[in-house]
């Protein structure tokens, strides 16, 4: 087929015909809305890195996931804010711990949409680290023992997904066997398979207060110049049991997410981190991009190198454009 017997062009000449070829869709089921819950009444905090994203008291975040169900979002995922923190980060595994609280109620109140626990230590330790100390360094046994509890804890307080964040080695297998044996062996984990020691997370660590109070993670979280690396990471986390395996961030990383979609059959999510939000935003208030259509192909590439799902605090606008469309 040469030109001019195989013209490519002919089949986008109208929206019709891009309609019917088209190899990729989005879909509001493919969303997945990041939510940040902290202690208090009618609290709704704007976090400045973030325009549009907001820290909410758990009565707040009942009508954000109201409006989620009534955008056809399937999920929500929670991070939680303490009101204290200690260097044991006993509010992450506290039977009224924020997160447990918000569950609790919004189980009972938006019972349509899936909750989603995220399971890690560094919102609710006083040193910001993802684990237990010894000395400088995050002890990575230790720490297991303490994420196991945090995910019991959600699942008892309502969870329907646990998703592990914090990277430490075999906790995939610790959290399986906790849930197993205290009858959850129903409830699914969604591993943050390949999480990568980014510069994008930064609005987050304002958002969730999470920010180490020393050094960095580059210690357990992934070297952005590895590949392999992460298929190694996906593997052990499937082998342990992950039923959701993700990449983060998804933007700088889809040529991973692309390979993971590759060797691996199980559902794939991708975190459209803070960074990746606030770049956006900050480029579509100066006027320099149009937000609605970067948004939609940002996430659209992201759909496109495989992920099943995509964590994205862009899943209210995406949403309603997608309603809009119909």
């Amino acid at each position: 087929m040469v030109f001019p017997d195989y013209r490519p062009r002919r089949l986008r000449r109208n929206e019709h015909f891009r309609r019917m070829i088209r190899e990729t869709l989005l879909l509001s089921d493919h969303l997945i809305y990041p939510l940040f819950v902290v202690f208090g009444k009618g609290v709704r905090r704007p976090i400045p890195s973030m325009p549009g994203i907001f820290q909410l008291s758990i009565d707040e975040a009942v009508k954000e996931v109201r409006e989620c169900r009534d955008l056809n979002i399937p999920a929500v995922i929670l991070f939680g804010i303490p009101d204290k923190k200690d260097e044991k980060a006993s509010g992450a595994y506290a039977a009224d711990g924020i997160i447990q609280r918000a569950m609790r109620t919004l189980k009972e109140k938006v019972p349509e949409v899936l909750l989603i626990g995220d399971v890690c230590l560094c919102e609710y330790t006083s040193h910001g680290h993802c684990g237990i100390l010894s000395g400088n360094e995050v002890d990575n046994d230790a720490t297991l023992e303490l994420l196991a509890r945090t995910a019991l804890s959600q699942a008892k307080a309502g969870a329907d997904m646990v998703a592990p964040s914090d990277m430490m080695d075999g906790r995939v297998a610790e959290i399986r066997q906790a849930l197993d044996e205290n009858g959850f062996e129903h409830l699914p984990i969604m591993s943050y398979a390949a999480k990568y020691a980014s510069s994008f997370y930064g609005p987050f660590r304002e958002a969730a207060e999470s920010a180490p109070q020393f050094g960095d993670r580059k210690g357990y979280q992934m070297d952005p110049a590895n590949a392999r690396e992460a298929l190694r990471e996906v593997t052990l986390d499937v082998e342990e049991g992950a039923d959701i395996i993700m990449v983060k961030p998804a933007l700088p990383y889809l040529d991973v997410l692309c390979r993971v979609r590759e060797e691996f059959d199980l559902p794939l999510a991708a975190y459209q981190v803070s960074g990746e939000y606030a770049m956006i935003k900050a480029a579509a208030q100066k006027g320099w991009l149009d937000e609605r259509s970067v948004v939609m192909e940002s996430l659209l590439s992201i759909r496109r190198a495989g992920a099943d799902m995509i964590l994205t605090y862009f899943a209210k606008e995406a949403a309603a454009w997608l309603q809009e469309k119909r």
